[in-house]
């Protein structure tokens, strides 16, 4: 091996240690936070695309956790906001932790990349650019990722919170 594969390995596990270390914060603030809901719910913690990952699943449906994703994920949205800054208050640093709760992102990423895939297909077929509705970060990510995976390339445009994807033709 040489020195820089050496040091490649060892920065990546200083990296995914950093990532479990961020996991374990999130997990502890967020069972403290069910505890004072008082809603019953298992954590699961991962590691993906280099973010922490936290789900909150239930074993009895996920009627009672509901509450915590809210309309449109807005309450998710917002835990995932308070999570993170937990997390930086521990460690200093800033996180991009990633968080699910009662499968709400796993179901919308999967709607999401139907989406880019459709959009992609029509600016292919129409030759024009396709224009979607305001998205939040995650959303317009998930869709550019399904875009690319077309073959086409899309792009961001607006402000904040009226922010859209629009995908080009070829």
């Amino acid at each position: 091996m040489t020195e820089g594969t050496t040091s490649a390995a060892a920065e990546g596990a200083d990296t995914l240690t950093r990532l479990e270390q961020e996991g374990e914060i999130a997990a502890d603030y967020l069972e403290g936070l069910l505890d004072i809901a008082d809603l019953d719910g298992d954590i699961d913690m991962d590691v993906e695309a280099d973010r922490a990952s936290v789900s909150i699943i239930s074993d009895t449906g996920s009627r009672d956790l509901q509450k915590l994703v809210g309309r449109d994920g807005e309450v998710l949205e917002a835990l995932q906001e308070l999570t993170r800054l937990a997390v930086h208050r521990e460690t200093g640093d800033r996180s991009r932790l990633m968080l699910d709760i009662a499968g709400y992102r796993a179901k919308k990423r999967t709607e999401l990349s139907e989406l880019g895939a459709k959009a992609a297909a029509e600016a292919k077929s129409s030759g024009e650019p396709v224009k979607l509705d305001p998205m939040t970060p995650f959303e317009r990510k998930v869709v550019h990722d399904a875009v690319k995976a077309a073959g086409l390339r899309s792009e961001s445009e607006g402000e904040e919170p009226q922010r859209f994807v629009v995908v080009l033709p070829a």
